[in-house]
C-alpha cells in the first residue's frame, strides 16, 4: 500500500499524464456543449449547408416534392439522365439523381440512381446530405401507402427531445463516440504509466533501494500496479458521475465499472511484463502502444466489440453476449496478472 500511495503521489509530477486527465475530466465536465460541435465531426450533414442536385426521371415529382420539404438541398430539374449528368460532369450542380420506377415482385417501387463526386472533400457531405433526402422520401413513401400493407407496422417512439434526426445523430456520438473514450482511455493511460515506473526503477537503479526493506519482488510490482489498476475504474466513474450531470443517462454503472477495471488489469499486466522484459522506457512504451492498439483493433473479430459492450451496457440494452464479454473480459483479466505475478515470482532480481 505504501508503494501504491508513491506511485499515485507520483503522477502529479508526470506533466503528459496530468494533461490527459484535464482533457478528459473538460470532456466529460462539459460534454453536453461539446458534443454539439464534435457531431459536426462525427456527422458532416450537420454542419449544414446546401447543395445544388439536378433531378430527372419519371418519378421526379415525388423526389421533388421531398427535396422541397429539406433545407439543405436545392433542385434543378432535367429532362433526362443523360442531361443531368451533363452538368454534374460540368458541375453546374454538385449531384445528379434520377428517380424511375422499378417493377419488383412486391409491386412499383421507386429506384433512385444517384451520381456524386468522387474522393473529394466534399463527397462525404454530400452522400450524408442525400442520404437524409432520401430517407425523408422513403419516409413520404411509407406514409402514403401504409393503407394498402397487410401487417401493422411497428410503431416509433416519440422523440424526446424533439429534434429529428439530430437527435440519433447526438444519442449514436454520446454513446458510441465519446463514452467509450472516457472509459478506455484512463486503461490505457494506467498501463503506460506502469511502463514508465517499471522502466524508471530499472534504468536509475532504484529498484535495489526499494528491494533493501522487508518485501519482495512481487510485492513491489502488486504495489505499482495496484494503484494503477485502481486509478482507473475511479475515473471512469468520475467521468460517468459528469455525464449524468449533464443529462446523459448511463445504466449498468457497477458493470461498467467493473468493465475498465478488468480493462485496466490486462493493460497494466501488458505494461508490467514489458518493463520488465525490456528494461528501457522507450523500446517498452513502443511495444505497449502497438501491441494495445492491435488488440483493441483485433478485439472487432469477436462478436462484440469491447465499445460496443460498454454502449450496450450504457443505453441498458445488453444482452446474454454483452454479460458474457464482461465476464470474459473479468477471467482474462485474473488470469493474465496471475501469470505476471508467477512471472514475477520466478525471476531473478539480480537480472534487472
Amino acid at each position: 500500500m505504501t508503494i501504491a500511495g508513491r506511485e499515485i503521489s507520483a503522477l502529479s509530477r508526470e506533466k503528459t499524464i496530468v494533461l490527459a486527465l484535464i482533457i478528459q475530466l473538460f470532456i466529460a465536465a462539459f460534454s453536453s456543449f461539446l458534443v454539439v460541435g464534435l457531431t459536426s465531426l462525427y456527422d458532416p450533414g450537420s454542419a449544414g449547408g446546401e447543395i445544388e442536385v439536378g433531378v430527372s426521371g419519371d418519378q421526379q415529382d415525388k423526389l421533388l416534392d421531398a427535396i422541397a420539404q429539406s433545407d439543405s438541398v436545392s433542385a434543378t430539374v432535367y429532362e433526362s439522365r443523360a442531361a443531368a449528368l451533363e452538368a454534374f460532369e460540368n458541375r453546374a450542380v454538385n449531384a445528379a439523381l434520377t428517380a424511375r420506377s422499378k417493377q419488383t415482385e412486391q409491386g412499383n417501387r421507386i429506384a433512385v440512381d444517384a451520381a456524386v463526386p468522387a474522393e473529394s472533400l466534399e463527397t462525404t457531405l454530400i452522400v450524408v446530405t442525400l442520404r437524409d433526402l432520401l430517407s425523408d422520401l422513403e419516409d413520404s413513401e411509407r406514409s402514403v401507402r401504409t393503407e394498402y400493407l397487410e401487417f401493422s407496422p411497428v410503431e416509433i417512439a416519440d422523440d424526446p427531445a424533439g429534434t429529428g434526426s439530430d437527435f440519433t445523430q447526438y444519442f449514436s456520438f454520446t454513446y458510441t463516440i465519446l463514452l467509450p473514450l472516457l472509459l478506455f482511455l484512463p486503461p490505457f493511460i494506467s498501463g503506460s504509466v506502469v511502463v514508465d515506473s517499471v522502466t524508471e526503477e530499472i534504468e536509475r537503479g532504484t529498484l535495489e533501494l526499494l528491494r533493501v526493506a522487508p518485501i519482495s519482488l512481487t510485492d513491489i510490482v502488486d504495489g505499482k500496479a495496484f494503484a494503477m489498476i485502481l486509478l482507473a475504474p475511479l475515473q471512469a466513474l468520475l467521468w460517468i458521475a459528469l455525464l449524468q450531470f449533464n443529462d446523459i443517462p448511463i445504466s449498468y454503472i457497477p458493470l461498467l465499472a467493473l468493465l475498465v477495471l478488468a480493462t485496466a488489469t490486462i493493460t497494466t499486466a501488458i505494461g508490467l511484463l514489458l518493463g520488465l522484459l525490456t528494461g528501457t522506457r522507450q523500446k517498452a512504451q513502443l511495444l505497449y502502444s502497438m501491441i494495445v492498439l492491435l488488440l483493441f483493433g483485433g478485439a472487432a473479430a469477436l462478436p462484440e466489440h469491447p465499445a460496443t459492450t460498454a454502449a450496450l451496457l450504457a443505453v441498458d440494452s445488453p444482452t446474454v453476449t454483452t454479460f458474457a464479454h464482461v465476464a470474459g473480459y473479468t477471467l482474462v483479466a485474473i488470469a493474465g496478472y496471475a501469470v505476471i505475478r508467477w512471472y514475477v515470482g520466478r525471476l531473478d532480481p539480480e537480472s534487472l
